[in-house]
């Protein structure tokens, strides 16, 4: 599908990958919805991109919040076409044994709770109409336990299985659910993996992590018809075979 015209809702729009999303969806003609908490971050995103784009505060753990911020888009660019959670945060880097229940639950409440508030305040109207498409940042640490990150393991396993359960329950409504995991990528959040020091990731070289640039335009590459084979199911951005069909690499 061209996303010419369509209107585009994404969450954890302040930086990294979703800002770079907003820039890549933008330039192939889409209307861009800029979710985050920080308005200032958001607004100044939005008015580099321009009429295209608004900028929407959002906490996406608040399901009123949510339905507020997809309703602001809707009456601003028309029905919502496509939704790309991508908020979340990894801090605090925590053992179990030594964790802070309340901020390891906040954790749940962003990367969890906030790919559901999103996916429900969309689908209604996706069903009614008879398509959308839902893109959800995954993760390795979906599917492999990290050492300190079991906020971040448990939130994206959980939302991986979102992905799945909307396939199930309206797939045939023509609602195309698809995860992303992008790998190691250079954003801010490494940039905290690497100062916690804990576990391997946080060892890594920042020139190991790909640009936020790479997901951005994978995941425009999975609204067209090329990506329909992975619908249901999580695409891996380490596999060249992937990066090659996006034309990341030759």
């Amino acid at each position: 599908m061209s996303v010419q015209g369509k209107t585009v809702i994404i969450s954890g729009a302040s930086r990294g990958i979703g800002e770079a999303a907003a820039e890549v969806f933008a330039a192939a003609g889409a209307n861009v919805a800029l979710l985050a908490r920080g308005r200032e971050a958001i607004e100044v995103i939005a008015d580099r991109i321009g009429s295209q784009a608004i900028a929407v505060p959002c906490d996406v753990s608040s399901y009123s919040e949510v339905a507020k911020a997809v309703a602001a888009a809707e009456d601003a660019f028309g029905p919502a076409e496509v939704l790309i959670n991508n908020a979340g945060v990894v801090e605090p880097v925590s053992h179990i044994a030594t964790s802070d229940p309340e901020a390891w639950g906040k954790v749940i409440d962003i990367n969890l709770k906030g790919v559901y508030y999103g996916m429900r305040a969309v689908l209604p109207g996706m069903i009614a109409r008879g398509g959308g498409t839902i893109l959800t940042v995954s993760s390795g640490a979906a599917h492999n336990p990290i050492e300190a990150w079991s906020h971040y393991c448990a939130s994206k396993a959980g939302a991986a299985m979102l992905t799945r359960s909307v396939h199930k329950e309206a797939g045939e409504n023509g609602v195309r659910a698809m995860g992303l995991s992008p790998g190691t990528v250079a954003t801010q959040m490494q940039r905290e993996i690497k100062a916690s020091g804990i576990n391997p990731v946080s060892q890594m070289d920042w020139s190991d992590h790909i640009p936020p640039e790479w997901p951005a335009r994978t995941l425009l590459w999975m609204c067209g018809a090329e990506a329909d084979e992975f619908i249901g199911e999580e695409i891996a951005l380490r596999e060249d075979s992937i990066r090659r069909r996006v034309g990341l690499i030759p």
